[in-house]
Formats: structure tokens, sequence, C-alpha cells
């Protein structure tokens, strides 16, 4: 398998999809349902408009399975996309630009409403980042940022070295940086899918 080949689940995934296997959208429900409804309220922060993106982009999926290709990345990576996707129009039908024109609104609003757009996609991807990085890394992290705990702190309650606890921050951390320099849109590959 080379090595930009999405797993073995997910082209099974795709296969069952298509073939219209009503438990193939639970499975997929079950695995990422939390993911697609944390990064819609994170960028919209409405739960039930969350609850709304969660139902469209589950009922995109079973509508148009072909609309994933393995060869352009993995489920997880795609079923991210299609939120984003979602979460940006809603926000833009939120500030009055239905189908996402500009028609009828100032300069002001529409920068506005872009800058919302991008602090949206830098805080969605950084949760999408915590979310699949390494438990190690993660549990250092919450440790130390939600908890409050020092790197000394964070070692004790990790069983880890002071070191292994301070090696552990700084990965972390710097793949949260790139939250910040790699929009999650931006990320995917041109002409991937058809849009929501």
């Amino acid at each position: 398998m080379s090595k930009n080949a999405p797993p073995r689940w997910d082209r099974k995934m795709q296969q069952r999809l298509a073939r219209g296997e009503a438990a193939a959208l639970g499975e997929l429900y079950d695995r990422f349902a939390s993911l697609v409804h944390s990064q819609a309220h994170r960028m919209l922060d409405d739960e039930t408009a969350a609850d709304l993106v969660t139902r469209e982009v589950f009922g995109y999926v079973w509508e148009n399975p072909n609309a994933y290709d393995p060869k352009q990345g993995s489920m997880r990576s795609w079923v991210a996309r299609l939120t984003h996707r979602q979460s940006v129009r809603r926000l833009r039908e939120e500030d009055g630009l239905p189908g996402g024109t500009d028609e009828g609104t100032g300069a002001a609003d529409r920068s506005d409403l872009e800058e919302r757009v991008r602090r949206a996609t830098a805080a969605a991807r950084a949760d999408y980042i915590v979310a699949s990085m390494p438990a190690p890394l993660r549990a250092a992290l919450e440790l130390a940022y939600i908890q409050r705990r020092d790197y000394r702190q964070t070692a004790a309650d990790l069983g880890v070295t002071e070191d292994e606890a301070r090696r552990r921050l700084r990965l972390g951390l710097q793949l949260l940086s790139t939250a910040h320099t790699r929009p999650l849109e931006g990320s995917s590959p041109p002409g991937y899918g058809r849009p929501l």
C-alpha cells in the first residue's frame, strides 16, 4: 500500500455507502458524529445550528457517497471538510449572505464576516488537531492547559519524567501552531469532491 493510500476502513466504508448500506451510515455516524458536531459548534457557537449541520453533513454523505474519493484523502478529513464548508455557509447565511453571495452587504460587513470565518476555521482546526493527536500528547496538553498544571505536575500526573512531559507539551504546541498557519479549507486538495 502506498504511503498516501487511505486506510482499508475508508475504502470499505466508501464502497458500503455507495451500495446504500444503512448500517454503514450508522457506523460512520458513530465514528465521526462527535467530530462533526464539535467542529460545527466551535464555528457557529450555537447548539441548534451544530445539530443541523451534523444532520446535513451525514445526509449529504448518504445521498452522495460517490463524492468521496479515497485517493484524495481519508474519510475523516473529507467529513471534516464537509462540516467546515457547511458551517461557513451557515455563518454567511446568518450574516445575510444567502448562498454565500455578497449582494447588498457592505465591505465592512464582509470584512467582519471573513474575520469571523477565519477565527472559526482556526479554532475548528485546533480542535481537530487536538482530537487526532496521539493520546500521550493530548493528555499532556489537557493537564497543562485545561487543568492548569505546570510541566512538573504534568509529569507526576502522567507518571513520566519532567523531560518527557516538556517534550510532549512542546510537540503538542508545535502541532497546534499549525492551526493558524494552515487553514482547514486551504489544506484540502483542489477540486476535491462536490461542494455541499
